[in-house]
């Protein structure tokens, strides 16, 4: 494992507060579904273009695809907001993708390692998965490069739209592919309904080719053991979410001595009910007692949010300064499903982005 390096920056916090200071604070994330992070715009002039039958209003367009901002939590109507009927041709996927991704530049997002679900985008044209594939691939890095952002892959499986039989069989197809920018598998959907063990040969085939490192959705809406049967009968060196993972003194120790980190997402975690008072969100203490723990959006179109938000939100409600954010931030760099040669680089690059934060805020009288 690539080592660490201390970091320790004197920053005025009082600036912290200024959302287009955090807008503008470099950022790595791990979890963002990009069918959950569309460019809500994109996906209105897609509507309009192929009739779909959704409002021809804007504003109304924006209240029926996204769930309602600062609303209680309901996980039926986060749900509901899930849609895959806005592609009609290749070309639509090829714009939203690349829509997405020069969107991240706005949140100053320096590297992210960004799932998509294959079927999200075929299933309702029957496209070709691996053509599909390819295409938000291509797509997505065609803005990265314009906005030089760093962006890794991962491919997500959904339990609720495939059976493990049908998993296995695209996944020997990707494997089967060898697209370079894919870093691992991951596995989502229903935790209730299909829970980890139910996918152990899938995982098993996944661990023993070598190709891929997996991360699985556990412990959002169930128990923390669900947390062990991922890490034990999946081989999941990331956990999504994890938030049961607060009830588990055990796994915590078990978390932080082989350094599986959990990707945790305030804001998803209240819309969905998983951890519904973002004021006692279990990041912060689970921070402190050790555990990596990275911070994320998870879906940010849907829930009408982005990274500056959950950011803004450890720093008041969790006191977090400059240099836990720097923290938070280093964890998800060592905890990137790429190589330690690889993460060495990015933290330094990384680095030198902070220092170029630091020196704009610093004399800049906010």
């Amino acid at each position: 494992m690539a080592k660490k390096k201390e970091i320790e920056i004197n920053f005025d916090s009082q600036k912290l507060n200024n959302r287009k200071v955090i807008e503008a604070f470099p950022k790595i994330e791990l979890h963002r579904h990009l069918e959950g992070a569309m460019h809500v715009k994109t996906l209105y002039d897609i509507s309009l273009k192929n009739n779909l039958s959704y409002p021809k209003s804007f504003d109304d367009f924006q209240n029926e695809v996204q769930f309602p901002k600062d609303s209680e939590p309901d996980f039926l109507v986060f749900l509901s907001k899930f849609k895959n009927n806005w592609y009609k041709s290749y070309e639509d996927i090829e714009k939203v993708c690349y829509e997405s991704v020069k969107q991240l530049a706005y949140e100053s997002i320096f590297y992210i390692e960004l799932r998509f679900s294959p079927e999200h985008y075929a299933l309702e044209n029957n496209f070709d998965r691996i053509e599909v594939t390819k295409l938000v691939i291509d797509a997505c890095n065609k803005a990265a490069k314009e906005e030089n952002i760093n962006v890794k892959y991962l491919i997500t499986f959904n339990r609720a739209k495939q059976d493990q039989k049908e998993m296995i069989k695209l996944y020997k197809k990707l494997a089967k592919a060898n697209i370079p920018d894919i870093v691992g598998i991951d596995l989502a959907g229903d935790e209730i309904h299909y829970p980890p063990k139910d996918f152990a040969k899938l995982f098993t085939e996944i661990y023993d080719d070598g190709l891929y490192k997996v991360t699985v959705h556990a412990g959002e809406v169930t128990p923390a053991s669900q947390i062990w049967d991922a890490i034990m009968f999946l081989y999941a060196s990331r956990i999504g979410h994890g938030v049961a993972a607060i009830h588990d003194q055990k796994l915590q120790m078990y978390l932080k001595e082989k350094n599986i980190a959990l990707e945790q997402c305030i804001t998803s975690n209240h819309h969905t009910g998983a951890w519904p008072d973002e004021k006692t969100h279990p990041c912060a203490k689970l921070i402190e007692a050790g555990v990596p723990v990275t911070i994320n959006t998870d879906d940010p179109m849907i829930q009408n949010s982005d990274l500056t938000d959950d950011y803004l939100k450890l720093i008041k409600y969790f006191s977090f300064d400059l240099n836990k954010l720097i923290s938070i931030n280093k964890t998800a760099i060592f905890s990137a499903f790429i190589d330690d040669k690889e993460k060495a680089k990015l933290w330094d690059k990384y680095m030198e982005k902070v220092k170029e934060f630091e020196k704009k805020f610093s004399s800049n009288s906010l």
